[in-house]
């Protein structure tokens, strides 16, 4: 696929307020451009699922606009939601052979498709006998068939084991490579790091924040906690050598970003200073984003991969 010029998806202004006084979204603005798999990451109540349905034409927004280039002909657009839609008394293959008929799609699609995602082997099941995770991958599937360029997917690493998370993310950096778009919603940093390239934080439905992982990695750094005989002699002679961001602690220990343990000792050393104890503070994702949205996390994560994966 040829990336053409321009955003993929453009959202501009997005407000969803509900007859209660609700408000799901509030002056929501953001672009994807083609080739991007992006994260609207939040926790529950946030506004993701309401974003998501506004871009699918299944809630008509409040005020604000949204353009999906290509439009959202199944040709053009793929989605995934929840809850995932299959029928209850049909084997996964005959599901997608009664979606592949519906939109006009040759057998062939649903063998391609149950490839794609590696249910082959569990195309004869019914949905009363797959994991979360199939069901999500089987929904993947669907939204598939018309081999679309974007993807909207609400929560598709719901009930993913780790070796189908990380099948999820190989299948969904590969179709980016080929210029195609994601974007899919997550509660979690930890399942949105490791596959994004953007990220889109809501909180209370308004964007909290918005970039690259990178670009959250540097306002959120790991850091080295320094004990020591004078928490400001230390800082001191770490500026003095271009690192900046040290904070003393409640405790009087000096938490330093950036700098090395080596430059650490080399400062200590020239001011002085006897070094006691230095150690690693790595900073979880979700605590991360628990500082974002003012929420305390929720979410039960894996153990994280290092945070702030790079792009």
């Amino acid at each position: 696929m040829t990336p053409p010029a321009g955003p993929a998806i453009s959202v501009r202004g997005l407000t969803k307020r509900y007859p209660d006084f609700e408000i799901g979204a509030q002056d929501i603005s953001f672009d994807i451009g083609y080739g991007t798999c992006a994260a609207l990451v939040g926790p529950p109540g946030s506004g993701k699922s309401t974003v998501a349905r506004i871009l699918l034409g299944l809630l008509p927004p409040t005020a604000g606009s949204v353009t999906l280039a290509g439009g959202r002909g199944s040709s053009a657009l793929g989605a995934v939601l929840t809850p995932r839609g299959l029928h209850p008394r049909r084997t996964v293959r005959d599901h997608l052979r009664v979606y592949a008929a519906a939109g006009g799609y040759p057998d062939s699609r649903v063998t391609a498709v149950l490839e794609a995602t590696g249910l082959t082997e569990r195309a004869r099941a019914v949905p009363d006998d797959l994991t979360s995770g199939e069901e999500s991958r089987a929904a993947l599937a669907t939204a598939l068939l018309g081999n679309p360029r974007v993807l909207v997917l609400d929560d598709p690493a719901a009930g993913m084991h780790l070796g189908e998370l990380s099948w999820l993310q190989g299948f969904l950096r590969s179709h980016t490579r080929r210029g195609g778009t994601v974007l899919f919603t997550a509660q979690s940093l930890v399942t949105a790091l490791p596959i994004a390239d953007h990220l889109v934080v809501l909180s209370g439905g308004s964007v909290v924040f918005e970039g690259s992982p990178a670009r959250l990695r540097r306002r959120n750094p790991d850091r080295l906690v320094v004990a020591s005989s004078s928490s400001i002699a230390v800082a001191t002679a770490l500026a003095a050598r271009g690192f900046t961001d040290a904070v003393i602690r409640p405790d009087d220990q000096l938490a330093v970003a950036e700098a090395t343990e080596d430059d650490i000792v080399s400062a200590a050393r020239a001011a002085q200073v006897r070094l006691d104890n230095i150690a690693a503070d790595r900073i979880h994702p979700d605590r991360v984003l628990a500082s974002l949205t003012h929420i305390p996390p929720t979410v039960q994560s894996p153990a994280p991969l290092p945070y702030g994966v790079s792009r």
